[in-house]
């Protein structure tokens, strides 16, 4: 039954990268590179770089795509690899199929609704793919590995990496359309920030987990989702025995990987959860590379 249902996690997983993915190629296709929107990620940096390279938006995506992906796996290792290849294979094919259908289905409205939905869209999809602890790479990689090699927060390193791009939209167009940018990228990091709190409403889950396989379930966390974890003792009632009782704390983004382990290691594992609201310390208020 444990094989079982890991295996449908693991389904489940794909389906949502899958479609998180394609939501977020729909985003691009349909609003980002026709409105020529100076979005944060890897359309905003085709749709600025289009005027002084005059490449194919949807080329140039594609080929920063896939090259952040290897500089990715060089810097960041394996796991980065593993959390990003479906999306990053993904990606390319589903552009490249949508761009197609643009004139065949195309959709005129005002310029700032444009940027509204391409930024509401594309926030839905990233969460979509982060909700299944995937990652979508591409612009994301810059960030992460300015993390690895200096510490800067992860989150300051994605607003200089935005901020960067709307300034090459400012050279390379005008005052405009960094300002219409600024719509998408405003309402990208709601539309995350509301997908990954959904069933929950809060923005980490404090975790407590009793099992008799507690030290395979606290190393999995540990080397997985680089957490640390609270052992705390406990007594069973019923049965009058000594307990370990790990209590966790992990952010929205982790909380289903952390199912996962658990119904890996122990289906009968007794799990307790409950939204963390505040936080303080590594991996809350200043960053851990893996959120």
């Amino acid at each position: 039954m444990s094989t079982r249902k890991t295996k449908l996690a693991k389904l489940m997983n794909i389906a949502m990268i899958i479609i998180g993915t394609f939501i977020l190629a729909v985003s691009v296709e349909f609003f980002i590179l026709p409105y020529r929107i100076l979005s944060g990620g890897v359309a905003g940096i085709a749709v600025a770089m289009e005027p002084l390279l005059h490449i194919n938006t949807t080329l140039l995506a594609n080929c920063l795509t896939v090259g952040l992906f290897i500089v990715g796996g060089l810097f960041l290792g394996r796991t980065f690899m593993m959390n990003t290849i479906l999306s990053s294979l993904c990606y390319p094919l589903f552009t490249t199929m949508l761009e197609k259908y643009v004139g065949v289905v195309p959709i005129t409205i005002h310029p700032m609704l444009a940027s509204f939905y391409a930024g509401l869209l594309g926030g839905i999809g990233i969460g979509i793919v982060m909700r299944a602890d995937a990652s979508t790479g591409g612009m994301d990689v810059p960030p992460l590995i300015v993390n690895k090699l200096t510490g800067l927060k992860v989150s300051s390193g994605v607003m200089i990496t935005d901020a960067l791009t709307v300034m090459l939209g400012v050279v390379a167009y005008d005052i405009n359309a960094a300002l219409l940018g600024l719509v998408s990228v405003f309402a990208c990091s709601v539309a995350i920030d509301k997908v990954l709190s959904i069933g929950g409403g809060a923005n980490a889950k404090s975790v407590q987990i009793i099992s008799e396989r507690w030290e395979e379930i606290m190393e999995t966390i540990q080397s997985d989702l680089d957490r640390g974890v609270t052992l705390i003792p406990g007594y069973g009632g019923y049965q009058r025995q000594e307990k370990t009782v790990i209590l966790c704390v992990v952010s929205s983004r982790q909380y289903n990987h952390l199912l996962e382990i658990i119904r890996r290691i122990d289906d009968k594992a007794f799990t307790i959860t409950t939204d963390a609201a505040d936080m303080h310390g590594e991996g809350f208020t200043y960053s851990s590379p893996n959120i």
